[in-house]
């Protein structure tokens, strides 16, 4: 990978495995490690410091991929793609189509930003030590010009509230934001739950509610 790569930066946040690898590549040109939490990360200033957008490739840690991919949308600009191997149900949850079981908020959130596309799928046998889910690996790629909508900056508390209670309707669970009357106004059908909704009609409620409020 780091001969394809010719420039390679690491983010490895345990030190043991960090001084492991330090000694496996020593004097390796190429290759920078940072000592470092991904969660916490600076992306856009290490792109800055590369002169370029970055690709990412790596094995999620599966209890912090949903955290570190809405770090990474904050961080949008400054990438071009990502390979991430997730684990499947999460990967099924980026991937889903609205009205679907695993549509919800981690899906209406990464779409306008992230193109998705399913690499491949690995059982736990692929691993050492073998894992107790099945992992996909996924290709997500920035959209560069996102729609306006997808960048209202009530779009992500919009989504929230929609799926904090996901058998609530959206006239109770938008009623902070935009009565019955408005949210109708917009095309969508204040009776339904939030899951139906594609992330366009999320992006006019954003903007609905955010008209409201100015």
């Amino acid at each position: 990978m780091l001969a394809a790569a010719g420039q390679l930066d690491a983010i490895e946040i345990d030190r043991d495995l960090a001084a492991g690898l330090r000694t496996r590549f020593a004097g390796r040109a190429g290759l920078v490690l940072h000592e470092a939490d991904a969660l916490k990360w600076d992306w856009g200033a290490l792109a800055r410091e590369r002169g370029a957008r970055l690709r990412l490739i790596g094995n999620l840690p599966y209890n912090i991929s949903t955290p570190l991919l809405f770090r990474l949308l904050e961080s949008a600009d400054a990438l071009i793609d990502m390979h991430f191997m997730l684990q499947k149900e999460v990967a099924e949850r980026i991937v889903a189509a609205p009205g679907s079981a695993a549509y919800g908020r981690l899906t209406a959130m990464l779409a306008p930003r992230l193109r998705a596309a399913r690499v491949l799928d690995l059982g736990p046998g692929a691993f050492r030590p073998a894992p107790a889910v099945a992992s996909t690996m996924l290709h997500l790629t920035v959209i560069e010009a996102p729609p306006v909508w997808a960048l209202s900056p009530l779009y992500g508390q919009i989504v929230a509230a929609a799926f904090g209670q996901r058998r609530k309707i959206l006239r109770n669970a938008l009623s902070r934001y935009l009565s019955e009357t408005q949210i109708g106004a917009v095309g969508v059908d204040p009776g339904v739950r939030g899951e139906v909704l594609t992330p366009a009609q999320f992006g006019a409620l954003a903007q609905a509610a955010a008209a409201v409020l100015h």
